[in-house]
């Protein structure tokens, strides 16, 4: 706990200090310009690896990076879908990102042998529910590297199509007044692939 109260400590008397307007300015509300949906991984940092400032992007995180489908039933809905509506609705943004990454734990929980998934009740349910790819990615005859990469690349894809079937997304697209972009980052060369959705493949970005 010392760590994160120094840690604390630093940001004001550095971060902060070097940067006051921009959090007087801040301070009177937020206009992000997207909507980042990545995976709670500790290694994952948004405004990090998209070099964004503060108050630039919305940030939504969860195992996975998933996006539930959406649900007419408003009990049924989660975390990850008021703040879709919130983003998409009231805080207008032009962008959507969904953002993989290598290693991703959450995406290997989906090949966990039952007993130790069922240690991981949460997390069970969550990745059981909502990441419907397994069979396609067994089916390929893959190593367990090139399975888990596939497995986070059909998911980002799958994600894509999830938040698509949001209402307020889905008009924003037919009035071209939002973007969606699929991207995977690789931890260990921070390089960052980008979805084509022309071919459905990644590319490296030049």
């Amino acid at each position: 706990m010392e760590r994160i109260i120094n840690g604390f400590k630093q940001f004001h008397s550095t971060y902060y200090n070097e940067n006051k307007e921009l959090f007087k300015n801040l301070a009177n509300g937020q206009k992000p310009h997207t909507l980042f949906i990545a995976c709670s991984d500790s290694r994952v940092v948004p405004n990090v690896i998209t070099s964004a400032k503060p108050g630039d992007i919305f940030v939504v995180r969860n195992i996975a990076n998933i996006v539930p489908r959406y649900k007419t039933d408003i009990m049924g809905n989660s975390c990850t879908s008021s703040a879709i509506e919130y983003a998409v609705k009231k805080l207008n943004v032009s962008n959507i990102v969904i953002c993989g990454h290598s290693d991703c734990g959450g995406c290997k929980a989906i090949y966990l042998k039952k007993e130790k998934l069922d240690a991981l009740p949460f997390v069970k349910n969550w990745v059981i529910n909502h990441l419907n790819i397994k069979s396609k990615v067994d089916s390929e005859g893959l190593n367990d590297k090139e399975k888990g990469e596939k497995t986070e690349k059909l998911n980002i894809i799958e994600q894509i199509k999830n938040i698509k079937t949001y209402p307020c997304v889905k008009e924003k697209l037919s009035n071209k007044a939002i973007n969606i972009l699929g991207c995977h980052y690789n931890i260990d060369s921070g390089k960052i692939e980008i979805l084509n959705n022309a071919t459905n493949r990644f590319e490296i970005i030049n």
